[in-house]
Parts: structure tokens; C-alpha cells; sequence
């Protein structure tokens, strides 16, 4: 083959893992406003538009029976379901602000728990399919002070540590942390095909800076390493592990679970100066991300997709202004007290925390690349 045939190639191959990229966030963001939009017409919301895209309408259609417009536009980025009378007051008894506050809260909740139920069906679907993602160990370091006996073995495959399941790298650091050399730790191990627990002598002290450190525990666990040109890298392969049908039902609800947790995880750590914002990405980096892992294959594509749907169902829920979750407090407030806070005080904070998302974004997406 040309080399000219293999650029074409390569360059083919990294624009369809772009273009895959942007669709999974397309279809994540239109799935959220699809939630927003099947509960507020099932409660009587009027609504003006559904919108898949930004900017220009490619595609619009009008419902003569409804007047809703539907559109599709140009820029893939984003979406949204425009709600009768959501910015501001109006007549209508159908407007957004003239229903009742807890019909809001139910619209505004839909479109994370529509993003959280279609990420679990992902994550459903790629374990029944592929199996559950696990670490393979391919070597171990040598060292004569820690025998044999005690330590991880080439192709043995973690499953668990200190009896609770390994699901995501983060698990294996939150388990191990505060624990000194020389300690003993039960692993769970897939070993020649089976299920065993075994005792591992740690080989360093287990003190993390955050839930990203898992360098630190593989070192500690004796993980052996190798180097390449970019630099030296722990000897690990991923690999899948099916199991049975419930025990499979139950891992991808415990999975999804356990992806919720890390946006608190992480946000608990930015916010004591424990990580840094170098280590957090906005959609430039998503992007990036989820290219790469759609050049490993179905099953790493699956696997982000199903990451980044749980993660936008649980961001939105925050209550930071802009956000769903903002929105909910909002409501609240009207429910209990009688009286909404007056809507341009409402809307000027949600325009602010807008602006201040838009430039964290920005910011994140600057720090990985200086």
C-alpha cells in the first residue's frame, strides 16, 4: 500500500471517529430535550419548537394541528425544546411559567432521566454484547522482597478489591487509599479461567492526591511496566468478562451508578484544590475523547457514550444557574412560598451562569492543550 493510501486512510478512519463523536453528543442532547418535550405535552405544556441542532434550519416542518415546528439545523452541537412562554410572563394558561410548579419540576427532571435511562440501556446493551470492561494484568515487576505467593500474576484479571466490585479505575484508588506498604490486600481475580480471591502485599504507600492517581495503585500492586517512545506505561490490557443474565442486569445498574458518582467525585476535588482543572475537559476534549475511543471499536464507543449520557443526566441537575437542577430550585422556591422570584432577576442569573459555564468550558478545553 502507498503511503498516500495509507494518509487517506488515516485521515478517512479520524474523520469518521470525529463524526462519530459529534453524534453521540447530538444524540445525547437530543434525547435530554426529548424528555423535556414527551412529559411536557403528556402534563399540557404548550410547546412552540423542537429543535435537533443549532443555527440555521436545514429541515422545519409546522404541525397544522398544533402549529408545533419542528426543525433540523446546521450546527450539531446542541438542540432545544422551546416551551410556550419560558422566558418571560404570558397570558396563556398553557405557558411554561403559568403551570403549576411541580408539573415544571417533573418537565425539567425529564430530560436528565431520559439521558440517564437511554445511558443505561447503552451500558445494557454493551455488557450483554461484549461483557463487563476489566484490567488484565500482562506483567508483573519483579522484586524479590515480596513473594510470590502474595502477588498479582501475569493474565490475572481484577475483578474486585477488599470484596466490592471494580467498575471503574476510581474504585481501585478509593479502596486503596490511606493503606502503607506492606499491607495486605483480598483481590478478586479471574486466574486460568477462574474466580479466585487472593492476598497482594502492597509495594508502596497508598496516599493519592484524587481519584485520578491510579498510576499510584498499580505501582502499589506490583503491576509491572514497559516503554515505548512516548514514554513508560503500565503493563494492562483492557478485557471483557460476561456473566450470568441477572448478575449482568444488576452490574450494568451498579455501572451506571457508579459513573453518577464520579461528577461529585470530581467536582468535590476541584473544588479543595485536590485536582486540577487540567484534568477536566469541556466539549473540545469530549470530543477528542470519544473520537479515540470510537477508533477502538463498538464496544469503547459504547462505552463513552454510555459515560457521557450519565454525566450530562447528573450535570443538569446541579443547581447552577443555567442548568436544569437551577431551575428546580427555582420552582421550589415558588411552591413553598406562594410567590415565583421575580422572572428577570431569574432570568439574569441564568444568563450569568451561563456566561460562566461557556468560559470554564473554554478554560479546560485551553489548560489541555498549554
Amino acid at each position: 500500500m502507498t503511503t498516500e493510501a495509507l494518509l487517506a486512510g488515516n485521515i478517512g478512519g479520524t474523520i469518521l471517529s470525529v463524526a462519530a463523536a459529534v453524534l453521540v453528543l447530538l444524540v445525547m442532547i437530543t434525547v435530554h430535550e426529548f424528555g423535556h418535550f414527551v412529559v411536557g405535552r403528556a402534563l399540557g405544556f404548550g410547546v412552540e419548537e423542537f429543535s435537533i441542532g443549532f443555527g440555521p434550519a436545514i429541515y422545519k416542518r409546522v404541525s397544522k394541528k398544533s402549529g408545533l415546528k419542528f426543525a433540523v439545523r446546521a450546527v450539531p452541537l446542541g438542540g432545544y425544546c422551546a416551551f410556550e412562554g419560558e422566558e418571560g410572563d404570558n397570558a396563556s394558561p398553557t405557558a411554561f411559567n403559568n403551570m403549576h410548579p411541580a408539573t415544571r419540576i417533573a418537565v425539567l427532571v425529564a430530560g436528565a432521566a431520559f439521558n440517564y435511562v437511554f445511558a443505561l440501556v447503552i451500558i445494557l446493551c454493551s455488557v450483554f454484547a461484549f461483557g463487563q470492561p476489566a484490567y488484565k494484568i500482562n506483567s508483573v515487576a519483579a522484586d524479590e522482597a515480596y513473594p510470590a505467593a502474595y502477588s498479582l500474576q501475569a493474565d490475572d484479571v481484577l475483578l474486585s478489591v477488599e470484596g466490592s466490585g471494580i467498575y471503574l479505575a476510581s474504585d481501585l484508588v478509593s479502596a486503596l487509599n490511606g493503606r502503607s506498604e506492606g499491607q495486605r490486600v483480598t483481590l478478586g481475580v479471574l486466574r486460568g479461567g477462574e474466580n479466585e480471591e487472593i492476598e497482594v502485599i502492597l509495594r508502596a504507600d497508598c496516599n493519592f492526591e484524587n481519584s485520578a492517581d491510579i498510576s499510584l495503585a498499580f505501582h502499589a500492586l506490583g503491576v509491572g511496566t514497559y516503554e515505548n517512545e512516548d514514554g513508560s506505561f503500565y503493563d494492562l490490557s483492557s478485557v471483557s468478562c460476561k456473566f450470568g443474565f441477572w448478575e449482568s442486569i444488576g452490574r450494568s445498574f451498579v455501572y451506571s451508578g457508579k459513573i453518577a458518582g464520579t461528577i461529585f467525585t470530581v467536582l468535590g476535588e476541584l473544588l479543595t484544590g485536590r485536582m486540577g482543572l487540567d484534568a477536566v475537559g469541556g466539549p473540545v476534549t469530549t470530543i477528542k475523547l470519544t473520537s479515540q475511543m470510537a477508533a477502538q471499536g463498538v464496544r469503547s464507543f459504547l462505552e463513552i457514550a454510555a459515560y457521557i449520557g450519565v454525566n450530562l443526566a447528573v450535570f443538569n441537575l446541579l443547581p447552577i444557574p443555567a442548568l436544569d437542577g437551577s431551575k428546580v430550585v427555582f420552582c421550589l422556591i415558588e411552591w413553598i412560598f406562594k410567590k415565583p422570584v421575580p422572572r428577570k432577576v431569574e432570568a439574569i442569573i441564568h444568563v450569568a451562569g451561563f456566561a460562566l459555564i461557556l468560559a470554564f468550558a473554554v478554560l479546560v478545553d485551553v489548560l489541555q492543550f498549554v
